[in-house]
């Protein structure tokens, strides 16, 4: 057996680890995964924070409305968004499939249905702004259907990202499972 500094054991050129036990495939696709999706739901959350921002200022009426916008309706819905995030995470400690599962169903319920909505909601105004130039929400002197937009965007493809890779995480939780249960 070599040690760290010195020579290689006599009687080996270096080749010999093929025999060694590796972890298996799907152990080590469900630890990248869980990586790719913590970092998702972290993402989701920043974004969640500076909604909740947006809406507390309005609502408190901190600023006044040529600085902040009134929240749109799909903004009250998107703050349950948070609850599929911390399924998700309360998932990954033991391979909860039911948690990762329930989180995968509010994903959909909870964040994806608003920004759905959301679009629809904002669409005339966008489409007033890109015919006339006129907006009449503005949030920090920006046009707030603009910049709304540009959250929605990046909102939907943080969720989506997190549901194919969530999927990805159920079908390597599974592979594992049926391993179990043949032994």
């Amino acid at each position: 057996m070599a040690s760290r500094a010195g020579p290689r054991a006599a009687g080996t050129d270096g080749s010999d680890f093929q025999h060694r036990e590796r972890v298996a495939l799907h152990y080590q696709m469900s630890v990248t995964l869980k990586h790719e999706i913590k970092k998702l739901i972290y993402v989701h959350l920043v974004i969640w924070l500076l909604l909740v921002a947006k809406m507390s200022v309005a609502q408190l009426k901190l600023l006044s409305r040529d600085q902040v916008a009134t929240p749109y309706q799909w903004e009250y819905l998107y703050l349950l968004s948070v609850a599929p995030s911390v399924l998700g995470l309360l998932s990954f400690p033991r391979n909860n499939i039911s948690y990762l599962v329930l989180s995968m169903i509010s994903v959909g319920l909870f964040s994806v249905a608003p920004l759905i909505y959301g679009s629809m909601e904002m669409f005339p105004a966008a489409q007033q702004l890109y015919r006339h130039g006129k907006a009449y929400r503005f949030l920090f002197g920006f046009s707030a259907v603009l910049v709304m937009y540009l959250v929605l965007v990046l909102a939907v493809q943080v969720h989506a990202w997190q549901l194919y890779y969530s999927k990805k995480l159920l079908d390597a939780w599974f592979t594992s499972t049926q391993e179990k249960k043949k032994k």
